[in-house]
């Protein structure tokens, strides 16, 4: 049996009644939706935190993140749930989800402070710097430990300051000295301070150079010392923004010297004196600024 086609008249009406279901369909499921966003089954009533929360607790995070929150479970803006945790001092990134059907879990990752972030004219800020040099506020009361290094650099160069700390720390560390700061002026001068309270000018140039110069330093520093019966642990000053000698101040004595090993310049400035013939000259009294 050979089945005819439909009427146009009974298609059209066949269309238009699947159209209507749909159209009531959808309007019946934004109709539950509406509803269950303003549902109070549906409201924010817990807030679960894991992670590292060493330096916050729960008071210092309701304190900081809930009146930054709004909505319910499926209108809640996660991207703004996560910008108020990593605003809370100390957060370094927070990772946010839902659960079903009335809270959120957040996991938090804190920043680990290896370093003072402040200029050495300046009174020491509540700013740190972590691992991964970036620097961050936070209450300075809440460190682990007073002996962090202070470093500084204009312009936002933690990084790179952080980078350059790492390779002459264990370089001052032969000297038995530890590196207490270091500091990159707006002149783009490097410049040292040990915990002996010695003060080095280690001169411009990328961290390869300052390293270089460093390393010609620290490897003739103990024998010139030891000309003036002294040993490196004596040393108040050093100079080293000199082409070929560094200008060393020991404590009762003063003196110029090239680094053995390396030619002399000429008498001209900076006067220095041949390798391995310390100059009684004294050293410049004034710190050069950047």
């Amino acid at each position: 049996m050979q089945n005819l086609p439909q009427p146009l008249d009974v298609r059209l009406m066949n269309l238009t009644a699947t159209v209507l279901f749909m159209a009531v369909l959808a309007a019946a499921l934004l109709a539950f939706a509406g509803w269950a966003m303003r549902h109070p089954v549906f409201a924010i009533r817990a807030i679960v935190v894991d992670g590292e929360v060493h330096h916050n607790n729960a008071a210092t995070l309701r304190a900081n993140v809930l009146p930054r929150l709004s909505g319910n479970f499926f209108t809640l803006d996660l991207a703004r749930v996560r910008d108020a945790f990593e605003a809370v001092p100390w957060v370094r990134r927070a990772v946010v989800r839902r659960e079903f059907p009335d809270r959120l879990h957040v996991t938090l990752e804190e920043h680990q402070a290896i370093a003072l972030w402040s200029r050495e004219d300046e009174d020491a800020e509540a700013r740190l710097v972590d691992r991964d040099g970036t620097v961050f506020e936070a209450n300075l009361g809440d460190l682990e430990s007073e002996d962090l290094p202070r470093l500084w650099a204009p312009n936002a160069q933690a990084s790179e300051v952080l980078a350059t700390y790492r390779r002459l720390a264990p370089m001052f560390a032969r000297l038995d000295a530890t590196l207490d700061a270091l500091e990159l002026t707006e002149r783009a001068n490097w410049r040292a301070a040990l915990d002996s309270g010695a003060q080095i000018e280690l001169g411009r140039g990328s961290a390869d150079e300052v390293v270089q110069r460093t390393a010609r330093f620290i490897d003739t520093v103990a024998q010139a010392a030891a000309r003036y019966g002294r040993a490196a642990d004596a040393i108040e000053s050093a100079d080293l923004r000199y082409p070929n000698a560094y200008a060393l101040r020991l404590r009762g004595v003063s003196t110029v010297a090239a680094a053995p090993g390396t030619p002399a310049a000429r008498p001209a400035a900076p006067r220095t004196a041949p390798a391995g013939t310390p100059s009684r000259r004294t050293a410049p009294q004034d710190r050069r600024n950047g």
